[in-house]
């Protein structure tokens, strides 16, 4: 049970406000402006947001550029967080959320362990349900709900490992405004 004062998380998922300044904030959001951004695509839809990809990719053979050195500060700072190395975190995702953009519901994919992930320019609330496989799915077919909920403030960071990195989905509704997301991981 978790306490007022105490966000309502599943366990593993640590949460840390203010984690960058308004000064890095600022240097983050005009580098990662100057990106070049593509659609995203999942199982033939694209998305709202865009994306940018860099060092490891999803496939192991996708060919991404290395992550650019305006994010290894960034890097080194979530790393000594977690309390690992930071070339432990072989993968950055940018995403650009445009107002009405939202990520749908999923989990990571598997062969990455930590995932960390700051927020850029507007808050969005991030919300978690129990993961249940698509055949348990399809047998059961009932309609799930959120079971925890955090907004993720602008300059605030997360790390996900444990439970929920591994037993939850995750996603987040539409967001009001513009808003950049930094998610680094690393791999299994």
């Amino acid at each position: 049970m978790s306490s007022l004062f105490e966000p309502d998380v599943p366990g593993g998922f640590r949460y840390r406000d203010e984690f960058i300044s308004r000064d890095q904030e600022t240097s983050l959001a005009d580098q990662i402006a100057r990106i070049e951004f593509a659609n995203f695509e999942m199982r033939g839809v694209v998305a709202r947001r865009r994306v940018a990809f860099f060092g490891a990719s999803y496939d192991g053979v996708t060919e991404t550029p290395p992550l650019p050195s305006f994010l290894m500060p960034l890097r080194s700072q979530i790393a000594a967080w977690a309390q690992v190395d930071p070339e432990t975190f072989a993968m950055a995702l940018i995403n650009e959320y445009g107002s009405g953009a939202p990520i749908g519901w999923h989990r990571d994919a598997p062969q990455y362990d930590v995932v960390a992930g700051v927020s850029l320019l507007s808050s969005c609330r991030m919300k978690f349900r129990p993961y249940v496989s698509p055949s348990e799915q399809s047998r059961n077919g009932a309609r799930r709900i959120a079971t925890h909920e955090i907004t993720l403030d602008r300059r605030s960071a997360y790390l996900m490992t444990g439970e929920s990195r591994s037993a939850f989905e995750h996603h987040i509704p539409a967001v009001e405004t513009l808003r950049y997301s930094i998610t680094l991981r690393t791999l299994r």
